[in-house]
């Protein structure tokens, strides 16, 4: 290193890092989706997925130690990145516990999960928007995620009721604990939908 660089402000594209880690986050719902449809291969895609986007939230971490400036408050930037990760965490979970309960996934986990998806593509749309001059488009994707997860709590309740009509114990006790996982995950994503909005009223 010469030393006209020793006082170079560090400038990593972290809100670039925060996108790829929703990328990665988007296909691993993606690949829940596809498991849930009764592809069980589908399942190492998933924790393949979340072990990718640990390393894009490391890594964005690590460059928010160093980073001269950023787009976002750095704050709002590890905030999201958490709960993005939770996302994927959740959807991984949720996962590895149907297998060990040797519970086949359903149509209402099936189409719950495709409004997972569908709300993980709309926060990466809205990471899209986000930018120093306020990113105020942003605001009108983390809405239609936060949607997507009213939509999966309309299916959860409709599957929840239908519980009531099935006299194996076994099988309501799982189906009830894999369903408020998908809700459960449905919330955190939006929860970060929210986390959005408070970003962008922060940078205007």
């Amino acid at each position: 290193m010469t030393r006209g660089n020793w006082f170079l402000p560090e400038t990593p594209d972290v809100l670039g890092m925060l996108r790829r880690q929703t990328e990665t986050t988007v296909e691993g719902m993606d690949a829940l989706v596809a498991w849930a449809q009764g592809d069980p291969e589908a399942a190492d895609l998933v924790r393949a997925c979340e072990h990718r986007a640990d390393d894009h939230k490391r890594e964005l971490r690590e460059a928010l130690t160093v980073a001269f400036s950023t787009p976002l408050e750095p704050e709002d930037l590890f905030e999201l990145s958490s709960g993005i990760d939770e996302i994927l965490n959740s959807a991984k979970n949720t996962v590895g516990e149907a297998e060990v309960m040797g519970a086949a996934p359903d149509a209402a986990m099936a189409e719950m999960s495709g409004h997972l998806a569908e709300g993980a593509r709309r926060l990466g749309e809205a990471l899209l928007d986000l930018s120093e001059d306020g990113g105020t488009d942003a605001t009108v994707p983390a809405d239609a995620a936060v949607k997507s997860y009213r939509r999966l709590e309309h299916t959860y309740r409709a599957a929840m009721s239908a519980l009531l009509e099935v006299e194996d114990v076994r099988e309501v006790t799982t189906r009830r604990e894999l369903y408020r996982r998908f809700s459960r995950t449905g919330e955190q994503m939006a929860r970060v939908g929210e986390r959005v909005w408070y970003s962008v009223l922060k940078e205007n």
